[in-house]
């Protein structure tokens, strides 16, 4: 393994063995977000126990519950593989996200609480004055603004479809959308400042133009067919 793969491991190994599965969770899962562990990568069980330093068992709780979530699949015989998702994947999942994230998000509206509003539009306006850009901090703050929609849309069923499409966009967004951060966080303050005045009609209209810019971005920047 890389020595990139290394650090996780350490972190770890001094937190002990307390809650151990949830935690090496986190280490594979931000693996994949930062890229360490890419799509199409096979993930050899043994060898990542050992960069991390923990038994086989709760990895593979971790990876197991990383297949639940769409970030890996099985492979060819016993390992898991990092998804891999194309633009085509990508286009039709953003397409599904359209129909069904605006009502998600005129269903939170008024089961939001407002603290967490409020923290999540300030990580935003955080980003956007701050000097330098930073991704990880986009990702995070991205992740925060969306779960607080699914998390309080009070449709389980709609929740769980929306986190399974969420996954799929991340995967292809987080390695191929650099250039749409800045616009991306712009566009989640409107989403926000709808949410806060209650408007219902606004939420569901932020929300989709959103997603549509999104499509937008990547048929112009890619040069993809129409899917």
């Amino acid at each position: 393994m890389t020595d990139a793969l290394a650090a996780p491991g350490r972190k770890i190994a001094e937190k002990g063995q307390h809650n151990l599965a949830s935690l090496t969770y986190k280490a594979v899962s931000d693996m994949i977000r930062h890229r360490r562990l890419k799509g199409g990568h096979v993930i050899v069980e043994a060898r990542l126990a050992e960069t991390l330093g923990i038994s086989r068992t709760p990895l593979r709780e971790a990876l197991q519950r990383l297949e639940g979530e769409g970030l890996v699949r099985k492979g060819d015989g016993r390992n898991y593989v990092v998804r891999q998702v194309d633009v085509g994947e990508y286009l039709q999942s953003l397409k599904l996200r359209l129909l069904i994230e605006p009502e998600a998000a005129v269903l939170s509206i008024n089961a939001i609480p407002r603290r967490l509003l409020m923290s999540v539009r300030q990580e935003i306006h955080d980003l956007l004055g701050a000097t330098a850009y930073h991704t990880d901090a986009h990702w995070f703050s991205d992740d925060n603004l969306h779960n607080m929609i699914i998390d309080h849309c009070g449709n389980a069923v709609m929740a769980k479809v929306l986190r399974e499409l969420r996954a799929t966009t991340r995967l292809f967004e987080i390695d191929r959308l650099k250039d749409r951060l800045k616009p991306d966080s712009t566009e989640h303050l409107v989403i926000i400042e709808a949410i806060d005045r209650g408007e219902v009609e606004e939420t569901r209209r932020a929300v989709g133009q959103h997603i549509e810019s999104l499509i937008a971005f990547t048929r112009m920047h890619l040069q993809v067919a129409d899917l």
